[in-house]
């Protein structure tokens, strides 16, 4: 049985009718390309560019799964994935793609708060998709479109109402904001987690397994001198994904 979301965090068909059955979806470093995308998720459609705002990207925290597949140097440090955190004043374009409400979503409150906004923590995302992106949190925030010489120019064409607080899940209308401004959009993001947080979803023997026999002894605590570099292998994926950043040609190949 698919949840069926709230009018704020369910997507927009391009004629501009919500879809209860698709959930939209933010993608940034390897998920910048289609092609990449696609890897991950077969059945995307309405792939497009966007922008993340009050966010930015950081290679901060390292990612067990270069471990097992031997592709990063615990030596050098270069072992580091990308994530995306809140920083207000920041921001990053990112891929925009909807993909079937399938798994993907554990419940969505219907009820609104005393200022007529959406609650906060009303989207929770299911089981599976937690275990697949389980070192993340997964966050419903803002995004605008972009057209494709909006984000070459890196400018926006959607303006997105500030936020009043730093939740992401908080979006107030502002009594001199422009008339008809257009509806804040939603989609879903990995943003960064704790050491904490992790260990309390899934227990401390899993976090040994995954990390600690490896020698890390730290997922998120990277302070910003520490020497944490990205894992080779990973950034050249993430850079040749920003290359063909918003190319929709399924048969333009990436040369090795």
């Amino acid at each position: 049985t698919n949840p069926t979301p709230s009018s704020s965090s369910s997507n927009e068909n391009e004629n501009g009718t919500k879809n209860p059955d698709e959930i939209t979806i933010l993608g940034f470093g390897s998920l910048l390309s289609l092609q990449s995308s696609r890897l991950t998720f077969p059945t995307l459609r309405n792939f497009r560019l966007g922008r993340v705002p009050n966010h930015r990207r950081v290679f901060a925290h390292p990612a067990s799964i270069f471990f097992k597949r031997n592709i990063a140097n615990l030596d050098t440090l270069e072992m580091s994935s990308l994530s995306c955190e809140y920083e207000e004043g920041h921001s990053f374009v990112c891929s925009i793609f909807e993909v079937p409400n399938e798994g993907l979503t554990a419940a969505v409150a219907t009820s609104d708060s005393d200022d007529g906004n959406e609650r906060s923590g009303s989207w929770i995302p299911s089981q599976a998709f937690l275990e697949r992106e389980e070192e993340f949190e997964i966050a419903m925030v803002p995004y605008e479109e972009l057209t494709p010489m909006d984000a070459k120019n890196g400018t926006s064409v959607v303006p997105i109402r500030r936020e009043t607080s730093l939740s992401d899940d908080t979006i107030a209308s502002s009594s001199s904001s422009v008339e008809k401004q257009p509806p804040v959009q939603k989609g879903v993001i990995c943003r960064r987690s704790t050491d904490e947080a992790y260990i309390a979803q899934w227990g401390r023997a899993h976090w040994e397994n995954q990390y600690t026999t490896y020698g890390v002894k730290t997922i998120w605590n990277w302070e910003r001198d520490s020497g944490l570099r990205p894992c080779p292998a990973y950034l050249r994926h993430c850079v040749l994904a920003s290359w063909n950043c918003g190319n929709n040609d399924d048969d333009d190949d990436d040369d090795d």
